[in-house]
């Protein structure tokens, strides 16, 4: 479907796939367009919702300068997905053993790991010498511990089948508390900036760093370490899923990938667009060039998808992240009770309990709606329903 609402300002327009925008979202979109950086318009993605500053599901192409807030604190959240050669009929019976040797392996919630796998110790990433130096030890000591842990909030673990009950293994994750210090670091230091040029902005958490400046090298060379450390996370985690399952199904040596997807999902790129360079940054939204493959997921109870993308320029070559919210989560502990999350998950292995009623799946939008409203950004390549979720 294509762009269903289009708000002018008084510099580029806002161009949204969707209907259902609350107006504060709106307004945040809004502001992010009168900037004067800003490329050609505002794309935002039909799982639009409220975030600090940016715009969650928005897709911005700025020229000279860079928004921290529009990528976000996760730097480098993202998805990966791996079919593997199982079916259903294998994991059925062993489903609450496959939740709790996962849930063994890779750390959830606040945790980290209390030794350092071989993997990550060779992580080429501690390389970098200058953001070891840059960093105090313990911020450094911390995000080695972290490497292949999952976090909290929306972050998960999923065995899912698809509609021929192949299963796969899904998970969403990024970039731990490394991502968030060096975030909240650069969007600290844009405020200040902001304020000490006299540059007034519709909303504080726009502050942004110019192109060519030691700020904007700092922060970029900051989140293409940060990409790094939450592709590197995901498949850590990945490969440790694959190892158990094959104790679990394949004498013992690891499952081999059939497929495999990884994206990000909040991160900046530097690419082309109509005919120029451009600084691209996604907050809540997937590239989606065309031939891309990409993951949108569904809510803890609804399905999810892998999608190829199909170029469309107008969304700058995006489509959404997920679902997104329609609820915040103070909202969705209001008005949802443990029943109502039991009676959403029939049927999936997870936990059930008040610790995640905020990640209920009616908090969410319909993912039917999200993915009805991006047609002309990807085409479906396979639907996946989850039989276990594992969330911190």
């Amino acid at each position: 479907m294509p762009i269903q609402t289009v708000v002018e300002t008084p510099h580029v327009p806002v161009k949204v796939w969707s209907q259902d925008v609350e107006a504060e979202a709106l307004k945040q979109l809004e502001n992010t367009a009168r900037l004067p950086f800003v490329f050609k318009h505002v794309a935002a993605m039909p799982d639009v919702h409220v975030g600090r500053g940016a715009t969650i599901g928005s897709v911005i192409a700025t020229k000279g300068a860079v928004i921290p807030a529009a990528v976000g604190v996760d730097i480098g959240c993202g998805m990966m997905a791996v079919k593997t050669n199982l079916i259903a009929a294998q994991v059925a019976e062993k489903i609450a053993e496959i939740r709790h040797s996962i849930e063994r392996s890779i750390p959830v919630g606040f945790n980290a790991n209390k030794s350092l796998s071989q993997e990550v110790q060779n992580w080429t990433g501690w390389v970098d010498g200058w953001i070891v130096e840059a960093h105090p030890v313990a911020v450094i000591q911390k995000s080695a511990a972290q490497l292949g842990s999952l976090g909290g909030g929306n972050h998960f673990i999923e065995i899912c089948l698809d509609k021929e009950n192949n299963v796969w293994i899904m998970l969403h994750s990024g970039s731990r508390n490394i991502g968030k210090v060096l975030a909240e670091k650069h969007i600290d230091k844009a405020k200040g900036l902001m304020k000490q040029m006299f540059i007034g902005l519709p909303d504080r958490d726009l502050a942004y760093f110019a192109q060519g400046t030691p700020e904007f090298n700092a922060y970029t060379s900051d989140v293409r370490w940060a990409q790094s450390y939450a592709m590197f996370n995901r498949q850590e985690m990945m490969r440790r899923i694959l190892k158990d399952l094959g104790f679990m199904f394949n004498g013992g040596m690891p499952i081999e990938p059939v497929f495999s997807v990884n994206c990000h999902h909040n991160y900046l790129e530097w690419e082309h667009h109509y005919g120029e360079n451009v600084i691209v940054t996604r907050k809540g939204a997937v590239r989606a060039r065309e031939g891309d493959m990409g993951i949108i997921p569904g809510s803890m109870g609804t399905r999810s998808y892998i999608v190829r993308g199909r170029g469309n320029p107008e969304s700058f070559n995006s489509c959404s992240h997920g679902a997104g919210r329609r609820m915040s989560r103070t909202k969705a502990r209001a008005t949802f009770t443990v029943e109502d999350l039991a009676k959403q998950t029939e049927g999936v292995e997870c936990r059930k309990d008040i610790g995640i009623v905020d990640e209920i799946p009616g908090a969410y939008k319909d993912i039917d709606v999200v993915m009805a409203n991006q047609t002309d950004l990807v085409e479906i390549v396979a639907e996946l329903k989850q039989i276990c979720c594992i969330k911190g």
